[in-house]
């Protein structure tokens, strides 16, 4: 199972959602940075659950760093993080085995690597796992010194009113079921010239990096899909200075798979969880026919809401690994 991510700025997921712990072992972070348990305590939290219709799991998700200096200092060498498990019900999963989710990575995990393999919590598929991939981009933002984020929740279950999303994600937590989202994510002061064409674009290398976090089924850069409605002579971004800054940003900030120095602006689709409480339809080896499933554990409505800070933390991290590559 390859959990490695990146060339230069390289991160190895660990764990699992029911495991121990989870955690990231991170690669290539420089010598002399400053890291303390308090600088990640900002994404962690924005992370956790806290409102109407996210997961009743609650972790103290206080993370452990290993391999620093006497003065919690960076050394050259890699780094460890980790996060205590402790509010486990592996109990609740346990007839998944024989009973897989529909639109899950049940069937497949186990189809892929054998019997033995833990599903509890969904495994590696866990958005458990995504807080990793928060804290490792933490570290990347902090070699990022430049950049800025803004990351933003646009679209709930189809609506686009900021207003409504409480009141759909509230909805579809009563009638035990969920809603997907569409998560915005624009990094200002990204260095120019990142990325090449074709294989290590820009592009490539970022979206590999969003469609690491579970659930992710769509990306797309600058005006994206709309952009495929317009003209060439109104769609093209006019350059205005010797720099390349742009009038508009339709490109979203890259040009042949290379950094313009504009703003990065991209969009992220993000499916409804699958584990909902509603009675579903799915096989049954046991009974070898489509059977009822009613799913235990803890559950998000939307996914999405807790999603926006992966998303820049994993926006960030491709970013550093660029980077790095240049140096």
């Amino acid at each position: 199972m390859n959990n490695t991510f990146g060339d230069k700025f390289r991160l190895t997921i660990f764990g699992a959602s029911h495991a121990d712990e989870v955690g990231v072992v991170v690669e290539g972070v420089p010598k002399g940075m400053h890291l303390t348990a308090d600088m990640f305590e900002y994404d962690l939290a924005r992370r956790r659950p806290a409102l109407h219709g996210e997961t009743a799991r609650h972790e103290a998700d206080v993370p452990v760093i290993e391999e620093l200096d006497a003065e919690c200092v960076t050394t050259g060498e890699p780094i460890r993080i980790s996060f205590k498990n402790s509010n486990i019900r592996s109990k609740d999963y346990s007839h998944l085995r024989s009973h897989p989710r529909p639109s899950h990575a049940d069937l497949v995990q186990r189809r892929k690597y054998g019997e033995g393999y833990d599903l509890a919590g969904g495994g590696m598929a866990s958005g458990r796992m995504t807080v990793a991939l928060v804290a490792a981009g933490v570290v990347a933002k902090k070699i990022l010194c430049n950049a800025t984020f803004s990351t933003r929740l646009i679209e709930v279950g189809g609506c686009t009113n900021a207003d409504d999303f409480e009141r759909v994600i509230a909805d579809a937590a009563r009638k035990g079921d969920s809603v997907g989202g569409v998560v915005e994510c624009r990094a200002s002061g990204v260095d120019a010239l990142l990325g090449e064409p074709f294989f290590d674009s820009a592009e490539s290398i970022i979206s590999h990096m969003l469609f690491s976090i579970p659930g992710v089924k769509g990306v797309e850069f600058g005006d994206g899909f709309a952009g495929t409605r317009k003209h060439g002579s109104e769609r093209n971004d006019v350059i205005i200075n010797v720099q390349g800054q742009t009038f508009t940003n339709n490109e979203g900030g890259i040009n042949g798979g290379i950094t313009n120095g504009n703003d990065l602006s991209l969009r992220v689709a993000i499916k409804p969880t699958p584990s909902i409480a509603c009675q579903q339809m799915t096989y049954n080896f046991d009974s070898d026919c489509v059977a009822p499933l009613l799913i235990g554990g803890r559950h998000d409505a939307c996914i999405a809401r807790r999603a926006a800070v992966v998303v820049e933390a994993a926006v960030a991290i491709a970013l550093a690994d660029l980077l790095l590559r240049t140096k």
